[in-house]
């Protein structure tokens, strides 16, 4: 047994806009900088938005009862179809440990009678590091996806 934790997840939003707009706020650098950020001072982004490109990001996280984290957060787009979908690998590192990897595949759909997008944010994730049972993981992941995808809407909702 190799001690690695699957799991598989969606979280999806529905949006006040086409997905044209959608995928502009995920494929344009500096609408992308408005809600994909990681916590923490020092932050470092870069952001190739590509069949084969990379996606960089990088900070340094306080913790209130712990070691400061440096938190390193790398991806690979896969599959990109304007409008429509995006598949992305990426990894994230805590301080040097390798945490979990995940295939990312965000699905723009349009709403009926052109009132908007429904996206369905999908997770298959293998946690290699982990606390417990992995649950507590699975649940930061989960909610940080969630908080992700609030500032995706207020970043949608102003462009």
């Amino acid at each position: 047994m190799s001690g690695v934790r699957h799991h598989t997840f969606t979280v999806s939003r529905e949006l006040d806009a086409p997905p044209e707009t959608v995928f502009r706020v995920f494929a344009e650098d500096e609408l992308r900088r408005i809600w994909f950020k990681l916590p923490g001072r020092g932050a470092q982004y870069s952001f190739d938005f590509r069949i084969g490109g990379e996606e960089h990001h990088e900070s340094t996280f306080t913790q209130l009862d712990g070691p400061d984290e440096h938190v390193v957060n790398r991806g690979h787009w896969i599959d990109i179809v304007p409008q429509r979908r995006m598949v992305q690998h990426y990894g994230t590192a805590i301080s040097g440990v390798r945490m979990w990897t995940a295939l990312l595949t965000v699905e723009l759909y349009e709403l009926p009678e052109g009132n908007g997008t429904l996206l369905d944010w999908t997770e298959q994730v293998a946690f290699l590091n982990y606390r417990g049972d992995g649950g507590i993981d699975l649940q930061h992941l989960r909610g940080a996806t969630g908080l992700r995808l609030n500032g995706l809407a207020k970043a949608v909702a102003a462009s």
